[in-house]
Order: structure tokens, then C-alpha cells, then sequence
């Protein structure tokens, strides 16, 4: 499989904006969802030459309808050269001086809770951390970040309002009485000193036909979210071409590593574990890295149980068992600009999202989760829904060494 890493832009304001279900206000998105990175593509080409959508078998057709067709991630704010991910629902920070400790001197750290509150679970006592800086209460952080060397850092835009005048399209002149405004994402951060970036990625099996997309994004000129025609949403865009390297095992095997370390820390505290770890099982997470459109027998929910997850993963692991979750739902829709009209409006599970699983037929799921990580979960995957990293190593990060 090829990967395109895919660094965005920003060289005048973008619209990426999304409206709540029964709400009036547009609010601007903070990234750029794959949908609209595949839908501003797909536009394009269908612009240039209409009749490409209706050719079987051609590089339209292979991009975005046949099965095996690219998946297209969403693109997160970042900073040059520098690939961002979502902070896992299990990260907290200092209530009162939140934020990564390279930042700012004086804030309280990040740490990840999830492994301490199993393992607190399973020797019967109350998880409730406090900040090790100066023992105040903790919330959770969310937000995207980065790791460069040993420093993590978080990544964030900066949106303003602007203010439009209705036009009359009779006369071709400003509407009286009629003005709107848009929030925006800025095209420069810090006061100008810094551009604005986004990092992304798109997946396809096809290599030649990766080499083909990659050198017709970085020539033409793309614009992406709304009010395109009003000047926002111009962007430059930087490809490149790889070859996909998978590091879920490697992963896996050192979550399992800290995990047992960590409980044998709890165990010369606290003695016996009211749940013993038992020796054959083994541990594994799903870190949701953009919002998961997910259904069982056709309901829509916003946990994986194992059931589901056998059926996606096609593995038959009937000791599967589901030990923790840490979830929660927004809804999404969107514009297809193919057939004109307004997508569904969908529940989904919101990025972020943690779930961790156990089993004893863990080399059984490697290469199963290595498929997952490519290729997402639920519905809706290449358009960027369901994107997932296999044993995040922010779970590493403990209450007496935050970052």
C-alpha cells in the first residue's frame, strides 16, 4: 500500500465549517476533514473532464467508487515537517495551568489515565488523580499534538468572523439590509509569524495511480471548504509518496510491556488484586483519530463491542472481552458536491476515543488490527470517518512523569 503525506497550507482564510442539527450558526472546524479534501479533488476533476466520473474501470473511478478505493484522513493542525495526532479522551491536565509542560513552564502537564484506572479498578480502589504540581484538581485535555524528539507539543488555529454584504443578483449590487458573517479559519498564526499547516494522508493500494495523484495535487490549484467563490479556501499543498509501514505490532507488544509493569507497581502498594492479570491475556487499544460512524444491527452506537469487532476485523476470538471505554457522540453532515445535495446528518463516536480490549489469541489479531489501522472502522471510511492507531504510546505517559 502507498501513502501520500499530504502537507496543506493555508493561503487565504477557509470556510470549513460545520452547522449543528437545528442551529443557525455555522461554527468553523479547527482541521480539514478528509471528506472535503476527497470532495474538493473529486470536484475538480469532474470540472476539468465531466466525463471521467462515468468511465469504468478509469483513475476516477479507482479514487473514489470501486471497492479498494483511497482513503483520505483528515488533516490536523501541525507545524512544518511535523505529522499530528488527536489526544486520546483519556489524557487530563491541570484544571487551573493546563497545557504540555514545553510550552509554557508554568503549566501543570498532560498524563493519560487509562492503565492506572484498570489497574486501580482491578485492586479495588478509586482512581482520582490530582495534578502532581501543586495537587489541584485535573479535567480532561483534548485537542491535537505532536511528538519532536522527546517534547510533546499541541497544535491548535486561530478563527476570526468576517463580515459579508448580500448581493442582488438582478442588479449586481450590495443587498440592502442583508450582511452575514463566516468564522473562519485564520491563514496565519501568532500574529502573522507562523503559517498555518495541516498534515494529512491518503491510502491506496495502486502505486502508479498514487504517483498520479500525488503530482496532480501539488499542480493544481485546489480550494477547499466554502465561499470558494468569494476568495476563501485557497491552499498549497505539499505530497509525498511512500510506502506504508506498519508499526501496530511493535506497539502492541509495548502497551502490554508498561501495562504488566505498571500492575506489578500497584501490586508492592497494594498487595493481591481483587482481579488477578492473568497470565495468557493480553491488552490492546483502539484510539479513534477522527470521528466513527458506527452501527450494530443497524442501530447506531458509539461503542465497539468485541462482537462488532470481530465481524470488522474478520477474526474469531469468541474470549474477546471489552475492559474499558471512554466515548462520547456529535453529529455530522456535509455537502456532496457530485450530486448537489446535503449528506445524511449521522451520529457519530467523536475523535479520540479509547477503547481497550482483552484476549488471549493476541497474535491472532496482529495482522487483523494492522488491516484496521489502514483501512478504519464503521462506515464511511475513506471519506476520513473511523481512522484508528492501534496502542497509542501517549498511554505511556504516567501521573509522575507528565509532558
Amino acid at each position: 500500500m502507498k501513502e501520500i503525506q499530504l502537507t496543506i497550507q493555508a493561503l487565504s482564510p477557509l470556510a470549513i465549517g460545520r452547522q449543528k442539527p437545528g442551529g443557525s450558526i455555522s461554527e468553523a472546524q479547527e482541521y480539514i476533514p478528509g471528506s472535503v479534501i476527497r470532495g474538493a479533488v473529486a470536484a475538480q476533476i469532474l470540472r476539468q473532464s465531466p466525463q471521467s466520473g462515468d468511465q469504468p474501470g478509469g483513475d476516477f473511478q479507482a479514487l473514489f467508487v470501486e471497492e479498494g478505493a483511497a482513503f483520505f484522513s483528515n488533516a490536523y493542525p501541525t507545524r512544518a515537517g511535523v505529522r499530528s495526532h488527536v489526544i486520546p479522551a483519556t489524557a487530563v491536565s491541570s484544571k487551573t495551568s493546563p497545557g504540555f509542560r514545553t510550552e509554557k513552564p508554568s503549566n501543570g502537564g498532560v498524563f493519560d489515565t487509562l492503565i492506572d484506572s484498570v489497574c486501580a479498578e482491578s485492586y479495588g480502589h478509586l482512581y482520582d488523580p490530582s495534578c502532581p504540581q501543586d495537587s489541584g484538581r485535573v479535567e480532561p485535555f483534548s485537542g491535537f499534538y505532536s511528538l519532536e524528539g522527546k517534547q510533546y507539543r499541541s497544535h491548535s488555529v486561530a478563527t476570526r468572523l468576517l463580515t459579508k454584504v448580500g448581493i442582488n443578483r438582478r442588479r449586481a449590487t450590495a443587498q440592502e439590509q442583508v450582511l452575514y458573517s463566516v468564522q473562519v479559519i485564520n491563514e496565519t498564526q501568532k500574529k502573522g509569524r507562523e503559517d498555518t499547516l495541516f498534515s494529512g494522508t491518503i491510502r491506496l493500494e495502486n502505486a502508479e495511480l498514487a504517483q498520479d495523484l500525488k503530482d496532480y495535487l501539488t499542480s493544481s490549484s485546489l480550494r477547499l471548504g466554502g465561499s470558494t467563490s468569494r476568495g476563501l479556501g485557497k491552499v498549497e499543498i505539499e505530497a509525498k509518496v511512500n510506502d506504508y509501514q506498519s508499526e501496530t505490532e511493535r506497539r502492541v507488544n509495548a502497551f502490554n510491556q508498561v501495562l504488566r509493569s505498571r500492575w506489578q507497581t500497584w501490586g508492592n502498594l497494594f498487595g493481591s488484586p481483587q482481579d488477578p492479570l492473568p497470565e495468557t491475556c493480553q491488552f490492546f487499544t483502539l484510539d479513534l483519530q477522527s470521528d466513527a460512524i458506527l452501527s450494530e444491527q443497524w442501530r447506531r452506537t458509539t461503542v465497539i463491542s468485541p462482537a462488532m469487532l470481530c465481524q470488522m476485523a474478520g477474526v474469531d476470538d469468541p474470549d474477546l472481552a471489552l475492559q474499558a471505554t471512554y466515548s462520547s457522540y456529535d453529529y455530522r453532515s456535509g455537502w456532496n458536491a457530485a450530486w448537489g445535495l446535503m449528506k445524511d446528518v449521522e451520529l457519530v463516536t467523536t475523535k479520540g476515543a479509547v477503547y481497550l480490549f482483552r484476549t488471549p489469541k493476541l497474535e491472532a489479531w496482529l495482522p487483523a488490527l494492522a488491516t484496521l489501522e489502514r483501512q478504519g472502522v464503521g462506515d464511511r471510511t475513506p471519506e476520513g470517518f473511523g481512522q484508528v492507531q492501534v496502542c497509542s504510546e501517549f498511554h505511556h505517559v504516567f501521573r509522575e512523569a507528565t509532558v
